[in-house]
């Protein structure tokens, strides 16, 4: 008897199922920067004009912390009804001010969660909504999932990233709040907007607004993963800027989308999706650039 009392007394000091408080902080920038809705940006990009924000948002899921030998421990996210749910969150950069008219007013910089006690050494999280969750309706999906402005369609399913600027012109009017556009002579055209859209393509579905009815050619989903971070310490900074710096943000691929919506064949993506960790077409995945620790 006395025999399993102590074994009793040790387990409830020392539980097997103990976890610990985890809050992973993202900071957003834009060329080393920190972001606002109410700048303007000089040399962003290749082209010569500076650009102005519209939108600053990402989907990020299964986050977990990395033991010394690489393992990885799924973070349990808190299902906040709002930011949060399952294993994926919503990471809002823009508050809905300055050039960010069509965003929200509240904004989200954190995941929060639990692992179990322990000693992590690493980080990694992907970006990009899983497949299971990832073309459904949004109408009827949990917070944050039914933010429709994040939705492609039915097919395609969300926009896993959603960057969007346009140029700055001399009096100061950001291009897309007017509706001209016009030919650069080059064969391009001047651009309202230059997007930056990641999400999956080639989903084979009977239709848009149908579910696809087997994996994705090209899923693009991001991997990030940091060998070295410590949540008490360390940040995730989210910086645009080396992804984009090949292109041009005034100018536009003709008959093609605003800027780089992920759809193959269009060469608004060539310099971007390889800098994001992913392979384009015949272009050949790069390290992704898109986020760091500080």
């Amino acid at each position: 008897m006395t025999r399993y009392l102590l074994a009793a007394a040790m387990l409830a000091a020392h539980p097997a199922w103990a976890d610990q408080s985890v809050e992973i902080t993202f900071a957003a920038e834009l060329d080393g920067q920190q972001f606002s809705c109410l700048e303007t940006y000089e040399g962003v990009g290749a082209g010569p004009l500076p650009i102005q924000v519209l939108d600053y948002r990402m989907f990020v899921s299964e986050p977990a912390l990395l033991k010394a030998d690489g393992t990885a421990v799924p973070m349990a996210l808190e299902q906040d009804g709002a930011w949060q749910v399952e294993n994926i969150a919503l990471l809002d950069f823009e508050n809905a001010t300055g050039s960010c008219t069509n965003g929200t007013a509240d904004t989200n910089m954190t995941l929060r969660g639990t692992v179990p006690e322990g000693t992590y050494a690493g980080l990694s999280f992907a970006i990009g909504v899983p497949f299971d969750w990832n073309h459904g309706d949004p109408t009827v999906a949990p917070s944050p999932l039914n933010l429709t402005a994040m939705f492609w369609n039915w097919r395609a399913g969300y926009k896993f990233i959603k960057f969007e600027t346009s140029p700055v012109m001399g009096d100061g009017m950001n291009m897309a709040s007017t509706t001209h556009s016009e030919s650069d002579g080059h064969g391009d055209t001047a651009a309202s907007g230059w997007f930056l859209h990641l999400g999956s393509t080639m989903c084979p579905a009977p239709s848009r607004t149908e579910a696809p009815t087997e994996a994705c050619a090209n899923p693009n989903v991001m991997q990030v993963v940091f060998d070295d971070f410590d949540p008490a310490n360390h940040v995730v900074v989210i910086d645009p800027a080396p992804v984009i710096a090949g292109a041009d943000l005034a100018t536009n691929a003709p008959e093609t989308s605003p800027g780089c919506m992920s759809f193959p064949n269009d060469i608004d993506c060539n310099t971007v999706l390889p800098r994001l960790g992913l392979a384009f077409n015949e272009f050949d995945a790069e390290d992704q650039l898109l986020a760091s620790v500080r």
